[in-house]
C-alpha cells in the first residue's frame, strides 16, 4: 500500500508518498481501506514537530478517514468486512490502509459520502464540548466566534446555533464571511484590519460576549479577553495564528471571566461515555438534518503539498480532505 511519511520535521515538502507492508489489525482493531482522510490542523504541528503528541519516526500524519472495513482483528464484533465507516485512528489516516481501534469506528448511512465521513469527526466533536462541557452555554447567549471559517469555526457556528444561542461569526475577511453565512450566524464580523474589540462592543450594546470561541490566539485572543461579558467563558481551542498568548489575570478578576480550555483529546480519554454521547447526539443531528457539513477543497492524495499549503497560507474555509481512493 502507499502512504504518505513525515521523515523528518518541517514543511510539507519534507514529505513523501511511499511502498510500505499493509496493514493487520491487532485484537481489538481493524483494517480500513482509506477513500478519503480529512487534513486538520494539528496535522500541519505533527510534521513540523510542534504539536503536544509527538509520534515516533516515520509516521502518516492523519487522524480521520472515511473508508470501508478490509480486515478484522480477534475479539471484534459489531461489525463486519465491507461495512462502511468513518475511523479516528490516532494517526496514520493518510495512507491506502489505517488501522484502527473498534471504538473509534462507526457505521455510516448511505447518504454520507467518504469525504463527509472523513471530515466529520474532529470538528464537530471539539465544537460541540467546548460549547457543552466547557462553556455550558445558554439560549440567549451570545457566542462569539473567531475564525468562523475554518472546519471548527463554521462547526462551532451551527452548534451555537443549535443551541440556541445568538452568534456573531467573526473572520479575517469578507470572502471568509460570505462563505460563513452559509451556517446561519445572526451577525457577521470582520476583524483583517485588527480592530475586533470595538465591533464587538458595538454588536453587544457595550456587553460583551458570554462565550468567545477561539481556535486563533495571538493577537486575537489579546483583543477577546477585552471583549468579554461579565462571567463570560473565554475558549482556548488552538493556536492557528502560531503565537501561545498570555491571559491577563486582572482581566479575569475585572470581568468576573474565565479563560477554559478544550483538548478534545484528553476529554475522550478522561470522560469515553460523555464522548460517546456527545458523539450519538451528533450523530442524530446529522441524521435529522440539523447539521450538515461542508467539504469545501478535495486534493488528489500526490497533491499533498498544496493540501498542507491551504493552512499554511491560511486560507482554509470549511473542511479540508484528501482523495485517497475512489468511491
Amino acid at each position: 500500500m502507499k502512504a504518505l511519511l513525515c521523515k523528518s520535521y518541517g514543511p510539507p515538502e519534507n514529505l513523501i508518498i511511499e511502498e510500505v507492508p499493509d496493514l493487520e489489525p491487532g485484537a481489538g482493531e481493524a483494517v480500513v481501506q482509506v477513500y478519503a482522510a480529512s487534513l486538520n490542523f494539528p496535522d500541519t504541528l505533527q510534521i513540523q514537530g510542534k504539536y503536544q503528541f509527538q509520534p515516533p519516526m516515520p509516521f502518516s500524519p492523519g487522524s480521520e478517514v472515511g473508508g470501508v472495513i478490509l480486515k478484522l482483528g480477534q475479539g471484534v464484533t459489531g461489525f463486519s468486512v465491507g461495512d462502511r465507516v468513518m475511523a479516528t485512528p490516532s494517526i496514520g489516516g493518510m495512507a491506502e490502509q489505517v488501522r484502527c481501534a473498534a471504538a473509534g469506528l462507526r457505521k455510516i448511512p448511505e447518504s454520507m459520502d467518504f469525504k463527509t465521513a472523513a471530515g466529520f469527526a474532529m470538528v464537530y466533536t471539539t465544537s460541540y464540548h467546548a460549547l457543552k462541557q466547557r462553556a455550558h452555554i445558554k439560549p440567549g447567549e451570545t457566542l462569539l466566534v473567531l475564525g468562523a471559517s475554518g472546519g471548527v469555526g463554521m462547526a462551532a457556528v451551527e452548534l451555537g446555533k443549535l443551541m440556541g444561542a445568538r452568534v456573531i461569526a467573526a473572520a479575517s475577511s469578507d470572502e471568509k464571511l460570505a462563505f460563513v453565512k452559509q451556517a446561519g450566524p445572526d451577525d457577521l464580523l470582520n476583524y483583517g484590519d485588527g480592530d475586533l474589540k470595538e465591533k464587538v462592543k458595538a454588536l453587544t450594546n457595550d456587553r460583551g460576549a458570554d462565550v468567545i470561541y477561539d481556535p486563533v490566539g495571538g493577537d486575537l485572543f489579546d483583543q477577546a479577553t477585552r471583549s468579554i461579558a461579565w462571567n463570560g467563558r473565554l475558549l482556548v481551542v488552538g493556536f492557528t495564528s502560531g503565537r501561545i498568548p498570555s491571559y491577563p489575570a486582572n482581566l479575569a478578576l475585572l470581568k468576573g471571566s474565565s479563560m477554559v480550555g478544550v483538548f478534545l483529546g484528553r476529554f475522550r480519554k478522561e470522560e469515553p461515555e460523555e464522548y460517546e454521547r456527545n458523539f450519538q447526539e451528533l450523530f442524530d443531528m446529522y441524521t435529522a438534518g440539523k447539521i450538515k457539513p461542508i467539504v469545501t477543497e478535495s486534493f488528489a492524495f500526490d497533491d499533498y503539498v498544496a493540501a498542507f499549503s491551504v493552512f499554511r497560507d491560511r486560507k482554509v474555509m470549511g473542511k479540508v480532505t484528501f482523495e485517497i481512493r475512489k468511491e
